[in-house]
């Protein structure tokens, strides 16, 4: 678990399209998400202020609402069928996993977690972060859970 450390991010602003639904139509659905947006791309211009694309996503115990976005200046004018949204600052727990391996990701950020003492805060949303190229068929990821320590929830 050496590929997992706490970062602290700041507030987010970003404009995409999400999906909302059962567990069950992931990941086929997230994957069509972001190709439908990723063809969508050049409508946000150069307001792009990095070419990762982050897919923000909250869900329970039926049904999951996952985005694909882009992180962009503040835009007075956001491209038809899109939204902005901000994400607060926090602290996150993070791997660093591919795109092949994504559920390993999982397994080994949730077992650092709990080694660490600390737990998902609730009402936050988790980010998975894709660096997209073309040229690799393994593309690099990073999963962000936003966290608190244990003792912070008692």
């Amino acid at each position: 678990m050496d590929n997992c450390m706490l970062v602290n991010k700041s507030s987010l602003n970003l404009v995409g399209i999400s999906y909302s639904g059962p567990y069950s139509t992931f990941p086929d659905e997230a994957i069509r998400l972001q190709s439908e947006f990723l063809a969508r791309k050049h409508e946000l211009n150069d307001n792009i202020k990095s070419q990762a694309l982050l897919s923000p996503y909250f869900g329970n115990e039926v049904f999951a609402t996952y985005w694909a976005c882009y992180e962009v200046q503040h835009m007075e004018s956001i491209p038809e069928g899109m939204v902005q949204i901000t994400i607060p600052e926090h602290q996150y727990a993070m791997v660093t996993c591919t795109n092949k391996r994504i559920g390993e990701g999982y397994e080994q950020i949730h077992a650092w977690m709990n080694e660490k003492h600390l737990v998902k805060e609730e009402n936050a949303v988790a980010i998975e972060v894709f660096f997209i190229d073309e040229h690799l068929e393994e593309e690099p990821v990073e999963i962000l859970i936003p966290v608190k320590p244990l003792e912070a929830v008692k």
